[in-house]
Parts: C-alpha cells; sequence; structure tokens
C-alpha cells in the first residue's frame, strides 16, 4: 500500500504529457501524366491538433518526405580499358525509392537524431536500401552515392532544407516540385512531428500517379505488346522520313 501510494504521488507530481495528432491535407491526391505532362507542383499543409499545451522549451519540428515506388537498382562503374570506356564493377541496390523528396522546418539534425533518422529512414541516405555488394567491390558506398548525385541531377532526389513554414509550433506547409519524368504507382507522403530531435507521431497518405490517354496507350503497347509497338515505331519511322523527303523535294521544285 505504501508502495502504491508513492507511484501514484510521484505520477501526480510529473507534468502530463499532452497527445499531438499531425492533421494534413495535399492540393491534389491524384495526378495523371499525359503526352504533355511537364511536371507539376504539390503543396502540403497541415496542422498539430494537441489535447493540452506541449513544453514551450521543447523544439518543435515537422519534417516532410514524399516518396515513388521502390526498385531495385543496378549501379555500374564505367572504367577505362585498351582506350575505351566499357562497363566493370556493379552494385545492385535493393530497395530505392524513383522519386524522394525531404523538407525541414529546420536544418535536420537541429531537429532529427541520427537514431531517429535511422529508425525511419527519412534523409535521403537512409531512404536507400543496399546491402550484400560483390566481394570484389571495395567502395560499395560510392555506387550508393552516385545513384543520389545522378537522380539529384534529374530532379528526382531534392533535399529541401528549411522549406516547411511552421507557425505557432501548430501551422505548417509546402511545397514540393514533382518533375515530369515521373514513374507510375502510388506515392507516400509522410509527415513527421519531432520534439528534441525525436519522432513524436507522424501522418501518412498516398498520391496516385498514372499514365492516361496516349501516354497510358503507349505504355501498355509496348509493355504487353513488344513486337507490334516495335513494328508500329519503325512504320511511323519509315512514314516520317517519306513525309519529310517529300516535303524537301516540293520545296526544291
Amino acid at each position: 500500500m505504501i508502495l502504491r501510494a508513492l507511484l501514484l504521488l510521484v505520477a501526480w507530481a510529473l507534468p502530463a504529457t499532452a497527445e499531438e495528432e499531425v492533421l494534413a491535407g495535399l492540393s491534389q491526391s491524384r495526378i495523371s501524366i499525359t503526352a504533355d505532362f511537364d511536371g507539376t507542383e504539390l503543396l502540403i499543409f497541415g496542422t498539430v491538433k494537441r489535447d493540452a499545451p506541449g513544453d514551450p522549451e521543447a523544439m518543435t519540428g515537422i519534417v516532410v518526405t514524399v516518396s515513388g515506388p521502390a526498385q531495385k537498382v543496378t549501379v555500374r562503374r564505367k572504367e577505362r580499358f585498351a582506350g575505351i570506356w566499357i562497363n566493370r564493377a556493379a552494385v545492385e541496390v535493393d530497395r530505392a525509392p524513383s522519386f524522394y523528396a525531404i523538407a525541414t522546418s529546420a536544418p535536420i539534425r537541429d531537429i532529427l537524431s541520427w537514431t531517429e533518422d535511422l529508425r525511419h529512414a527519412v534523409s535521403i541516405p537512409r531512404a536507400i536500401r543496399s546491402v550484400g555488394a560483390p566481394s570484389e567491390v571495395q567502395d560499395s558506398e560510392a555506387f550508393t552515392e552516385a545513384l543520389v548525385r545522378i537522380r539529384t541531377g534529374n530532379d528526382l532526389y531534392q533535399d529541401r532544407d528549411s522549406t516547411v513554414e511552421l507557425v505557432q509550433d501548430t501551422l505548417f506547409s509546402t511545397s514540393v516540385v514533382l518533375p515530369a519524368n515521373l514513374v507510375e504507382g502510388n506515392y507516400t507522403v509522410r509527415i513527421l512531428l519531432t520534439r528534441d530531435r525525436q519522432v513524436v507521431t507522424s501522418f501518412d497518405t498516398v498520391i496516385f500517379v498514372q499514365k492516361v490517354g496516349l501516354e497510358r496507350f503507349l505504355y501498355t503497347l509496348a509493355h504487353e505488346q513488344p513486337l507490334f509497338y516495335g513494328l508500329l515505331s519503325l512504320l511511323l519511322a519509315v512514314a516520317a522520313g517519306w513525309g519529310a523527303s517529300e516535303a524537301f523535294r516540293y520545296i526544291r521544285s
């Protein structure tokens, strides 16, 4: 009885922990890739709902990630041999998102610890999974870094540090530009609320990216009937060449 009374007294003396929840919305939940699709901007906004006021001395952070369908990727290294460049060593990355953007309300190491980053796979290097490189490859990390560098150059990987606007530790908003070279599939939007560099709660939703119209027809034809697609491409190339030749002959005459 005495022990129970002491525990109740300690529990009463400790400050109550506020339950927090992230509520968010997107400017669009479905993206259609048409023949003239040149990218789009995704607006992400929301609020932090609390049952009680939070600790005013604890640093609040918001981390937003947008992740495309994961794929296996083989990264090859070119080396000069006998005067020509050829593919030599290769490493297969087990899991890499086809698109990945991360936006934060402050520098990421100010609002997210290394341990939490590893646990939740938040930053770009943590979102990529590469294990079991060939024994003859001594610097497998360089292949992953090359993949990140190439996809960053193509706007497929985006590190948008300190681009989330956070008002009074409650309202937040940011935007992510989705490029034209998107892969079809489901894109996961994840929002993490952090307190003193620890993840408190999270919110997840999905965006559907799909080819429509002529793009969808050509994509389906190329994957389901490759022979017919090849013959059709050849026919179109011949027709285009003949048309250009006739036009040139008409101009000269």
